[in-house]
């Protein structure tokens, strides 16, 4: 979701900046750019340790949470191409699932900005407050596609972190990888794409069949 499907690693970012600024430590891009596609435990974790954030770690991914659908209130950045893609399966009735390690207040808050009168654009949420392993780990993927009652093998995962390619690979799943904040090596049997701008459900179906 976060960087895939919406903008959202800068209001992340932001608010990482502000509530790490507020216990006198300082946050750099770096550190900034480490935490991308992990579960939000171990985010709050880096936190901690790097930042010199005193709260629980509960406490500051509620904070981070809260900063980041407040900002989503405002504007929703989809990224090229994505929310055109989105409403191309939608309309082909091809099941979706969201896999994501945002809680499900991020994950809500986004797919709530889409047209209800339209129906649901995804059947299913697998989110990070959810799920016992977190990205790297297979279980995300292998939970959404249980839940769409498919094999790994016959989904294609969107991802744009290396934390998520990882999961997405281990669970077998087909990938797309939308480079954007950080770069993705490209190897056999790994697509990867700078936008999602001119992709289209047949160009999803034939990584399936590839």
């Amino acid at each position: 979701m976060d960087g895939t499907l919406v903008d959202t690693e800068p209001y992340w970012m932001a608010e990482e900046h502000l509530l790490v600024s507020e216990f006198g430590g300082e946050w750099s891009d770096e550190h900034a750019h480490a935490l991308i596609g992990n579960a939000l435990i171990d985010s709050a974790r880096y936190i901690q340790q790097h930042g010199g954030v005193t709260l629980p770690a509960d406490e500051i991914i509620a904070r981070l949470t809260t900063g980041v659908v407040r900002r989503i209130a405002v504007d929703v950045p989809w990224r090229p191409g994505a929310r055109e893609l989105l409403f191309e399966l939608h309309e082909l009735g091809v099941p979706c699932a969201l896999v994501t390690m945002s809680y499900r207040e991020m994950a809500e808050a986004i797919v709530g900005t889409l047209p209800r009168e339209q129906g649901e654009f995804f059947r299913f949420l697998v989110t990070g407050d959810e799920v016992t392993h977190g990205k790297p780990h297979a279980e995300p993927y292998l939970r959404g596609a249980q839940l769409l009652g498919v094999e790994p093998g016959e989904c294609v995962a969107i991802e744009d972190s290396l934390t998520g390619v990882a999961s997405a690979e281990a669970a077998g799943v087909p990938l797309l990888a939308v480079e954007h904040l950080v770069p993705v090596p490209g190897r056999e049997g790994r697509t990867v794409t700078r936008s999602l701008a001119g992709w289209t459900a047949k160009d999803l179906g034939k990584l399936v069949t590839s």
